[in-house]
């Protein structure tokens, strides 16, 4: 099997693609990456299906050896990375002899970084999806020794970069309500929308605790309601009135109560969001909260066409040779209003 070899790896690393939906029922949540937007970005670098798994790295990369020539993308959180020593920009595609290896460290922002491949990673397909869930037993962590097989790669174009949305330093989430929300009253909702929060150290792909000042934030009787559906987005009070966004990986049922739900485009502002990082919640409508969604998914798709060439060394581009670089030659002596110069059988 060829592919990518795992010679280190930080203890969080997993394969992603865009989850399972549609096994609550059998108590699994979608699941997926923790950052989509990264998902999106990094399948227009390789000119490739968002669809396709890559490796998902929480806090710290690892080293890896390439057994087959491949393209590779680096997207999410940006992190210290270099291809044999020599340094590589993040959000940009590259192309990966055999025998090389690629070092990824920390994060210099933000918690999630992924490493794509071209043709996206092969692993087993368990429940439609090759998602890793580990709250749910489905996969497990990428460890050392491990070959990340590829893809077949269709793909040929590297060296192309991409600006980043920028959400790796809090912010405003935007959060709707939802049917549990008139369980809080006005005045609590108005307070929660008014307090600013700071991503607490509790937060793991389930969700991540929001810290405040003051008092919690309680529901009228929240020691009563029962058990229900949760979906990624749902804002939990915890028995104390503390707020969890609950992310990818959540329950899928839960009785504390939910004081609305934050817009799926926000959610990896919450996901790269480091502990200490402030936060604050803005209500909206649930018609401006789907144009806000509209806007983001139209943004996604067109991810391809704001690609752009990135500037490199020729000496180390590893692709050099599969560029037309003598295309356009004419002649100093050939007259440019003239007949085409034939130097075919020029001595």
């Amino acid at each position: 099997m060829k592919g990518l070899k795992v010679l280190r790896i930080g203890p969080a690393a997993s394969i992603q693609d865009r989850g399972r939906p549609g096994h609550l029922d059998q108590g699994v949540s979608c699941g997926g990456a923790a950052d989509l937007v990264a998902l999106a970005e990094g399948a227009a670098l390789l000119r490739q299906d968002a669809g396709l798994a890559a490796l998902e790295m929480a806090g710290i990369g690892g080293l890896f050896e390439a057994t087959v020539p491949l393209r590779f993308a680096l997207t999410g959180a940006p992190m210290a990375a270099s291809l044999d020593g020599a340094p590589l920009a993040w959000n940009a595609s590259h192309q990966m002899q055999v025998g090389q290896k690629l070092d990824i460290g920390a994060p210099r922002k933000g918690l999630y970084g992924y490493l794509h491949l071209g043709g996206g990673i092969a692993s087993e397909i368990t429940l439609g999806a090759r998602a890793t869930h580990l709250m749910s037993g489905l996969g497990r962590a990428v460890a050392v020794g491990d070959l990340l097989p590829v893809g077949a790669d269709r793909g040929r174009e590297v060296g192309l970069t991409l600006a980043a949305e920028d959400r790796f330093q809090g912010g405003e989430l935007r959060i709707v309500e939802s049917f549990q929300s008139g369980l809080f009253s006005e005045e609590v909702r108005a307070r929660f929308a008014e307090t600013g929060f700071e991503r607490g150290s509790r937060a793991n792909r389930m969700g991540v605790e929001m810290v405040s000042q003051g008092e919690g934030f309680a529901a009228a009787g929240q020691l009563n309601i029962l058990s229900e559906v949760i979906v990624p987005g749902d804002v939990q009070m915890t028995g104390d009135g503390k707020p969890f966004v609950l992310l990818r990986e959540a329950q899928t049922t839960g009785g504390y109560p939910r004081i609305g739900t934050v817009l799926p485009c926000d959610l990896a502002r919450v996901a790269q969001a480091q502990a200490g990082m402030a936060l604050r919640f803005r209500w909206v409508s649930l018609e401006e909260g789907l144009l806000l969604q509209g806007n983001h998914d139209k943004q996604m798709r067109a991810l391809p066409s704001a690609c752009q060439p990135l500037l490199r060394d020729p000496a180390m581009m590893q692709d050099l040779l599969s560029y037309q670089l003598v295309g356009g030659a004419v002649s100093a002596e050939a007259d440019p209003f003239g007949e085409p110069h034939d130097f075919g059988d020029t001595p």
